[in-house]
């Protein structure tokens, strides 16, 4: 679930600068051989995807008084504006970064196939060309190639292409990625500092974006849900429309520089089309939420509680409403890490005192998490961006719930479970709690204190290793020994294993996947329990 997160990275107990921040490191490696060095990458992140899309940081204007300014911009509709003009800006020698072939988007006067010159108000000539960054991990890029061919023969041509051209760049996506950013870097410096300073963790999302894009290409309305959601989550990273014809310009120099096999007018030009699409989708998308939502919240931690030495119950204020839905998530900022995002979820259903609480467990070398448990205290004020996630409540439906939690996946669990009770139906939920040992079932007095309180829900704690009382194995195991489960919908919450072999167990049950419910695998990638 989002709320584990991801690889390793230094703790907030390393050197810190004169100001007491913590330091970054300064030491970079080398680009290979003849191609350009990024200016400032190295360090490692914890996690395949949570400090967002592109890793852009908001920067707060600043008012008279020296305080923040409110998240909103004055003019809330200078994203769609700004794509209204006719051309495209880019750096004047980009071309020459691409192995001396001129991508400098002259494909934006290529047509598709089968169609007409483009006109003066095509998209093509917008800025707002070319955005591959996504909210979500990609993971590892190793399964690009099997998602493409998953692509029908009847998607279209620059489909077609745009597979093509990922299948060919597949084995060496990691120079790929590393080219990328690279060209972003030396030709947009000022970019640089928008970045998190360790960027490793970061890289697989421009694939992740690339994959989406190109898997739904044919399927606008999937696609422009998608890019919605990653346009509206952009906003707190400070993205502006003027950023993406930079990203754009960027990728076709590493698209033309490692797929000479398939790279040509026709692929330059259906990967423009493509790009230009995206990018103006996410630009409407964050000119719309601006006009209801801020950019980020500000939040006081208003209370810490540790449940066990390395994971902590953080109860936080935001400074104004907060809207979501129990079984959602949010992406946070810590003062100790700023622009290092991670994905954590609400674990309770709204409150009418409008608190939130979120379960975190401190990886080992963890960067947001070790500071969230071992450092913060009231007082502290943490960021939090837009709430995500589908994995909520159908309430149209009388279907009972099944819910798999495991470690801190029982955060949402519980949320749903008073989301059922708020709601006052007598659905039948059956909650099974899993954890290495009866010591890490942290959360299991709430979770029976509900089961005493409302006679429809029933708690299984499970344990995978270890002596204990209760049910003892693999979690999706301990589920085939009760049900039937056919009148029920499934929800699942942790690490990504467990999503893997749990939606394996409930498929092979009986249980249809459009009513299967968890968060994205490619959110869950790298994840730590």
């Amino acid at each position: 679930m989002p709320a584990n997160e991801r690889a390793a990275a230094p703790s907030p107990a390393s050197p810190t600068t004169p100001a007491g921040r913590p330091s970054v490191p300064t030491d970079h490696p080398a680009a290979p051989a003849g191609e350009p060095r990024a200016a400032a990458r190295s360090g490692t992140v914890e996690g395949a995807g949570q400090t967002g899309p592109d890793g852009l940081r908001p920067v707060p204007a600043r008012r008279p008084d020296g305080g923040p300014e409110a998240n909103r911009s004055p003019d809330a509709t200078r994203f769609s504006d700004a794509t209204r003009s006719s051309d495209v800006t880019r750096s004047p020698d980009a071309a020459r970064y691409a192995g001396g072939a001129d991508i400098a988007l002259r494909a934006a006067a290529v047509p598709p196939p089968g169609a007409g010159e483009p006109g003066p108000g095509s998209p093509l000539s917008r800025p707002g060309f070319g955005s591959p960054l996504g909210e979500e991990p990609a993971g590892h890029a190793a399964r690009l190639a099997g998602a493409f061919a998953d692509l029908p023969e009847s998607a279209s041509a620059d489909t077609q292409l745009i597979r093509r051209t990922l299948s060919e760049i597949e084995p060496i996506s990691d120079k790929v990625t590393s080219y990328f950013y690279a060209l972003l870097f030396l030709n947009h410096p000022e970019l640089r500092e928008m970045f998190p300073a360790a960027m490793d963790a970061q890289r697989d999302r421009l694939f992740k974006a690339l994959l989406t894009s190109a898997r739904h290409a044919d399927e606008p309305a999937l696609l422009e849900e998608y890019l919605t959601h990653l346009g509206r989550g952009h906003r707190k990273y400070g993205t502006q429309p003027e950023h993406y014809p930079a990203v754009g310009e960027s990728l076709l120099g590493a698209l033309a520089r490692y797929a000479p096999n398939t790279w040509g007018e026709a692929a330059e030009a259906a990967w423009v089309r493509a790009y230009t699409t995206i990018s103006q989708t996410m630009i409407d998308a964050a000119a719309e939420n601006e006009l209801h939502a801020p950019a980020w919240w500000q939040a006081e931690i208003v209370h810490h509680e540790l449940r066990t030495p390395d994971i902590a119950v953080v109860t936080v204020r935001p400074d104004q409403p907060y809207p979501f839905r129990a079984g959602q998530y949010t992406s946070l900022e810590t003062p100790w890490w700023p622009r290092v995002w991670r994905h954590y979820s609400f674990a309770s259903a709204p409150r009418s005192d409008g608190l939130l609480s979120f379960h975190v467990k401190a990886v080992p070398a963890g960067w947001v998490s070790t500071a969230l448990v071992h450092h913060a205290n009231p007082g502290d004020v943490i960021k939090l961006g837009a709430p995500a996630g589908s994995m909520v409540v159908d309430h149209e439906t009388d279907n009972g719930l099944l819910c798999l939690g495991g470690g801190t996946g029982i955060a949402p669990i519980k949320a749903l479970v008073e989301d059922v009770a708020v709601h006052g139906r007598q659905r039948p939920v059956e909650v099974f709690y899993g954890a290495r040992s009866d010591h890490d079932l942290y959360d299991i007095e709430t979770m029976t204190r509900l089961e005493r309180e409302h006679p429809w829900l029933s708690v299984r704690p499970v344990i995978s290793d270890g002596p204990t009382s209760g049910l003892r194995g693999p979690l999706p195991d301990a589920v085939r020994k009760y049900g039937p489960w056919n009148a029920f919908d499934a929800y699942l919450s942790g690490p990504p294993g467990l999503i893997r072999s749990g939606v394996s167990t409930l498929r092979g049950i009986g249980i249809p996947r459009h009513r299967i419910r968890h968060d994205s695998l490619e959110e869950l990638v790298g994840a730590l329990d």
